[in-house]
């Protein structure tokens, strides 16, 4: 089952080894809204991290050969929904993401990329799971040798599989720029991990990203304030800093009855 590494739950390193939890961080944020909500969880902490983790393996594979890669629920907001109601409606044609056992892969399959994107975040580091693989398709993994994390090379691939209009999800402004340079408005950028980015950073996930997730960033936040052509949600926002981006963003609100947000309210402490 292998060696992996997640930064999640207030960006607290979390390593997984053989379906078990070796290592447990410091988390940088303290709470999150979502996880009081939806899990009951007031403060992160060792325990809580560790039980929450221990939970996702438990019921759903996480991180071991019992991974379950499917998931028809998509009445959320985040952004495997958005990616999965875009290929659902043909606004593109792939997303590349990266996940737990299979490390970069290229995705058409709505289900398969809410399967894999809805139940985890902040994957670092993986090794690869056949099963994961196996239900994914081999083809469609970066590197099924090694499940290497690697989203300029992914997008690369995507376009070699002769895909037309790709998204992909980036975890620093670096990739985001990389990927911009050499593919043009071809890709749909989507700024993901957002938590701890500096001002410059979040000022540069601006310049080149069409949709970011906020996470606990308190900079994306303000820069958000007066760049975004879209907000949706006040508590973890997601911003679009373009109207390509919007488009997405405004297909999900539309599905979901929803309005745009102007506003914020309510979101993780501290913001970093």
């Amino acid at each position: 089952m292998g060696r992996h590494v997640m930064e999640c739950l207030g960006r607290t390193r979390v390593v997984i080894e053989d379906g078990k939890v070796v290592e447990v961080g410091e988390p940088r944020v303290k709470s999150c809204p979502l996880f009081k909500k939806y899990r009951g969880i007031e403060e992160f902490n060792h325990d809580t991290i560790k039980e929450n983790i221990e939970f996702r393996i438990e019921k759903f594979g996480m991180c071991t050969e019992n991974r379950e890669t499917r998931m028809n629920y998509f009445l959320n907001f985040g952004i495997s929904e958005i990616m999965s109601l875009a290929l659902k409606n043909k606004l593109i044609d792939a997303a590349v993401m990266a996940a737990d056992g299979c490390g970069t892969v290229i995705l058409e399959d709505p289900e398969i990329v809410q399967g894999l994107g809805g139940r985890i975040s902040g994957i670092m580091e993986t090794e690869p799971i056949a099963k994961v693989i196996n239900d994914v398709g081999e083809e469609r993994v970066l590197d099924p040798k090694t499940a290497r994390i690697d989203q300029f090379d992914g997008v690369g691939k995507a376009f070699s599989m002769h895909y037309n209009t790709v998204a992909v999800t980036v975890a620093s402004a670096e990739d985001a720029q990389a990927i911009r340079d050499c593919f043009g408005r071809s890709v749909v950028i989507i700024a993901v991990h957002t938590t701890g980015v500096t001002e410059d950073q979040a000022n540069k996930l601006f310049d080149f990203c069409d949709l970011s997730t906020a996470c606990a960033s308190k900079p994306i936040r303000e820069i958000g304030k007066t760049r975004a052509v879209l907000q949706a949600g006040t508590k973890i926002p997601i911003y679009a800093p373009t109207e390509r981006g919007a488009e997405l963003m405004k297909a999900k609100l539309d599905e979901l009855g929803m309005q745009p947000a102007t506003t914020l309210d309510g979101g993780p402490e501290p913001l970093v």
